[in-house]
């Protein structure tokens, strides 16, 4: 199937000859769906918490986070073309053709966007004026002028450069609004602040541009120093393409396509990172000032939380380590820790399986990466949710799922996919070092059959792509999973931008 033109070009990638195998195997046979049990509801898999109890947390953050190397990742790879597809799409009709609703909003309130200054000096430059424009119907002069090379460009700019919210002395990109965030609860005891945003290879220029341009601002401004690290997806992570007759994909030239994993493929990214304490957080949820205090109180939050869990378990480990033999009340109480602390709850099998293969499985339990996951309640926004799954020995575990990983065609699991509560916002404090302070090979606890596989287009031609385990679904599978109910006010994605129109980023 493969020349010898083509195991070069595998080899190049950083890719081996069996992971293309495996994936042409995934194309053939598709991904095993995962068993939903029940959706993670309020006080059955998503924890709810009074005020004494936030309290308590984040007291219990500001106690350890001295001892603690934080980090702050933030995915931010790919450009912002689907902010603005339906003015992109609406250039490819006449002129004269009606506007879009959507369109219309942001033309008739350009004024309340960030960027309307940069966009006011380009008209003038170029000797139009919007009142003119929008008086004439020509929409399109306007349009391109905002998405197009000669205008914003920001149809091919990446979100992190897009100018996001209005201050008095300026505006933001949603980038610096990231630097602040983590000037205000990733702070380490030396006053460094550690930032990783994922960029993509095209971007590493301008977003470097920027942060050179506004990093002594935000150092001054906040008397911290910023480390910021922009981590390109690894090419070893792109997957091959399918033509419809399950044959590699190739280009006009002859050669392999391969695509970018999607989002999975971050695993790798936040497997370099050396820290202790990992906040994650999406590149467009980000707000204004005046709206920051319920995230920052949130993050740190989790943060307790995670550190008071993680605390409890290296407890148990050293005590399994230093044990002189198996020690019954030790392994009952790890059993209530795991159930209660996690959401772990135990196969029929495990109380038949002899006390040394009970404590190896518990000892296993225990050590594994952990993961506390904020969740908003559902406001039916695309993506994935809090569920309870079954496992293959029979256990169950809390795990976020997308719509992929669900068989549909069963009425039963469909049900349950319907009846969540609550929606993952990707808001996620992690943990990667062991007891022992040695840090987790994460790609050992992925699930690779979670992957999926979508229908894409290149040169006219439709092509199927796989993408691997999710970052924070099946990529995360075997990690020791908390969810948290967290206000809706810390999740503001800016998926379009009309998103931008939102109080929520309206800084009055």
């Amino acid at each position: 199937m493969f020349s010898q033109a083509d195991l070069f070009q595998i080899q190049q990638k950083g890719i081996t000859l069996d992971q293309v195998n495996q994936q042409l195997e995934y194309f053939k046979k598709g991904f095993p769906y995962l068993k939903l049990i029940k959706p993670a509801v309020q006080n059955d898999g998503v924890i709810t918490l009074n005020v004494q109890e936030k309290e308590q947390l984040i007291a219990e953050f500001e106690a350890q986070k001295s001892n603690k190397k934080l980090i702050k990742f933030v995915p931010a790879s790919g450009a912002a073309t689907r902010m603005f597809k339906s003015m992109i799409d609406h250039l490819t009709k006449p002129s004269n053709a009606l506007l879009p609703g959507d369109v219309g909003q942001v033309i008739g309130h350009l004024e309340l966007f960030a960027f309307y200054d940069d966009l006011k000096k380009i008209f003038t430059k170029n000797g139009l004026s919007l009142d003119t424009l929008r008086k004439d119907g020509l929409y399109h002069n306007i349009i391109k002028f905002i998405i197009n090379e000669e205008g914003l460009n920001y149809g091919k700019l990446p979100k992190c450069l897009l100018k996001f919210h209005n201050y008095p002395e300026g505006t933001r990109t949603s980038l610096e609004e990231h630097l602040v965030e983590g000037a205000l609860y990733a702070q380490n005891f030396d006053r460094s602040v550690d930032i990783y945003f994922t960029v993509s290879p095209e971007h590493i220029q301008p977003v470097s541009k920027l942060i050179e341009e506004v990093k002594k601002r935000y150092e001054m401004t906040y008397h911290v120093i910023f480390n910021i690290v922009l981590s390109i997806q690894k090419s070893c992570t792109d997957t091959i393409a399918m033509d419809g007759n399950n044959f590699p994909f190739r280009n006009s030239n002859g050669s392999l396509l391969f695509r970018p994993g999607g989002h999975g493929a971050l695993l790798e990214n936040l497997n370099d990172i050396e820290g202790d304490i990992i906040f994650i957080k999406n590149i467009d949820n980000v707000v204004p000032d005046r709206l920051k205090s319920e995230t920052i109180l949130y993050k740190k939050t989790l943060a307790g939380l995670l550190l008071k869990l993680q605390k409890h378990a290296f407890d148990y480990l050293n005590k399994f380590e230093n044990a002189s033999g198996y020690d019954k009340d030790l392994n009952a109480e790890v059993v209530k820790f795991i159930e209660s602390g996690f959401g772990y709850r135990f196969s029929p099998a495990f109380v038949a399986m002899t006390e040394n293969k009970q404590t190896t499985l518990l000892v296993k339990l225990l050590d594994r990466p952990i993961r506390v996951c904020g969740m908003v309640q559902n406001t039916d926004e695309p993506g994935g949710g809090p569920y309870w799954v079954e496992n293959s020995d029979g256990s169950l575990s809390l795990q976020i799922l997308e719509l992929s990983q669900i068989n549909l065609d069963d009425e039963q699991q469909r049900q349950i996919f319907k009846n969540a509560t609550h929606f993952n916002p990707v808001d996620l404090v992690v943990a990667i070092r062991d007891y022992k302070g040695r840090k987790y090979n994460l790609t050992q606890f992925r699930d690779p059959d979670t992957g999926f596989i979508t229908t894409k287009s290149k040169d006219s031609k439709e092509l199927k792509a796989l993408e691997l385990p999710g970052l924070w679904n099946g990529a995360m599978a075997f990690w020791n999973t908390v969810f948290v109910e967290v206000p809706l006010i810390t999740f503001n994605p800016v998926k379009t931008i009309n998103d931008l129109l939102r109080i929520e980023h309206q800084n009055y």
